[in-house]
């Protein structure tokens, strides 16, 4: 086997040769347009893992010619940032890239920001995180975010034909892909374990030609799983264990994955915030207390950080997992964007309308609307959405006791109106 992984081997060096993200590199993109024109500013690349923000800080530094220092926000402190800094006030326009520079803390990025600010370096930040959330506002806002896509069945399968075709190694062998749904799934998406895999599968075959099949993969993955995922991504693989046992309702196989990720050292916020999420989407109305014990949760955890942490993440995590579940917000806003899209700006019936000025108000702003707490029980029937669209229903509680309660309410106000 080549001491270079085959992902390292096949890693595109122009944005032309890039597989995916077209938003990025086809010709009229901005991105595209900045690299040939050597005028690319400091950037953050937000996606998946394995879907290119490595290469794409590669192939500019080698595109731009510019001086590269790579640094891993895992292994880096402020010290190997300022050494980067100090070299390049003698070089020309440095790229330094930093990848997971969500897991920087608030003094490491920092001190960036002067060199950013002052054209002394180039950043290109890369992040599975969203960055809104961690990256500071006085960073971010000196940067371009560039979101990139996650990978789709034809742009993996173009990534093993390139590679079968191209790898020097490869090329010496006849290899008959028979199958690739293995592949695929194993890989999760991701780009750099898609070709990694096909690596130690072939070599894992050992024969010529080498037929290679669903069956034989998931064997040779089984024996290899270690090799292939060294790089300890098995992270989104375990948070969405996480997430279903805890959407489930098993608060033991929740706290069983919550135990794996704190045991692998996962960012105590990281998973405070999915617990965020989860309350209001899989919980809702259900049970409101819900997000307000995972606000408060994260909250905490941000003060306590570990050890400790881990017991205030275990009282969350029971507690949402034992919750009753409802989706019904959830599908609520999927349903309303949807229709957003699908009919475009509807107008403002005037009875809803601001009237600040006499114009408005002889132009009928506002007029005929009905002060709801002039009406006994604060109550009164009239259409607050557009013509287009009355009478339309996009809220439907779940079935449980307090959301019950919800529709028991809406029926008795809104009867035949509302649908039930």
């Amino acid at each position: 086997m080549n001491q270079i992984p085959l992902a390292e081997r096949m890693r595109p060096h122009k944005l032309e040769d890039l597989i995916g993200q077209e938003h990025l590199s086809s010709p009229s993109s901005f991105l595209h347009k900045a690299i040939k024109s050597g005028n690319v500013p400091s950037l953050i690349l937000w996606g998946p893992p394995g879907v290119g923000k490595t290469t794409i800080a590669n192939i500019i530094a080698n595109e731009i010619k510019a001086p590269f220092y790579t640094l891993s926000a895992v292994s880096s402190g402020v010290k190997d940032i300022r050494e980067v800094i100090e070299k390049a006030k003698f070089q020309l326009g440095v790229v330094l890239f930093i990848d997971e520079i969500h897991r920087f803390n608030k003094s490491q990025q920092d001190a960036l920001l002067g060199a950013v600010e002052k054209g002394t370096i180039r950043l290109i930040g890369a992040t599975t995180e969203n960055p809104s959330f961690e990256v500071n506002a006085a960073l971010l806002s000196r940067c371009q975010v560039f979101t990139l896509n996650p990978l789709g069945r034809t742009e993996l399968e173009a990534m093993i034909k390139q590679a079968l075709a191209k790898d020097v190694d490869l090329k010496k062998k006849t290899v008959e892909l028979k199958e690739t749904e293995a592949l695929l799934r194993l890989s999760g998406g991701d780009g750099r374990k898609l070709l990694n895999l096909l690596e130690i599968v072939i070599d894992g075959i050992n024969k010529d030609p080498c037929v290679i099949t669903n069956d034989i993969v998931t064997e040779i993955a089984q024996q290899k799983v270690a090799l292939y995922d060294k790089s300890g991504e098995q992270h989104y693989d375990i948070i969405s264990a996480f997430i279903k046992s805890i959407r489930g309702s098993d608060p033991n196989a929740a706290v069983y994955w919550l135990a794996r990720m704190i045991e692998g050292g996962e960012d105590v916020k990281f998973i405070a915030r999915r617990l965020v999420i989860l309350a209001s989407e899989d919980i809702g109305n259900a049970n409101p207390n819900a997000l307000l014990l995972a606000t408060n949760c994260f909250e905490a955890v941000k003060i306590i950080g570990y050890p400790e942490a881990r017991i205030i993440l275990s009282q969350c995590v029971t507690y949402l997992a034992s919750s009753p579940k409802s989706n019904a917000a959830y599908l609520a806003i999927n349903q309303a964007q949807a229709l957003v899209r699908e009919k475009g700006d509807l107008s403002v019936p005037l009875h809803l309308r601001n009237a600040p000025t006499k114009l408005m108000k002889d132009l009928n702003y506002g007029k005929e609307y009905k002060y709801s707490h002039d009406y006994e029980g604060n109550f009164v029937a009239q259409e607050f959405l557009p013509d287009e669209i009355k009478n339309l229903k996009l809220y439907d509680p779940g079935n449980n006791a307090r959301e019950n309660e919800l529709r028991k309410y809406l029926k008795d106000k809104w009867k035949g109106k509302y649908g039930y």
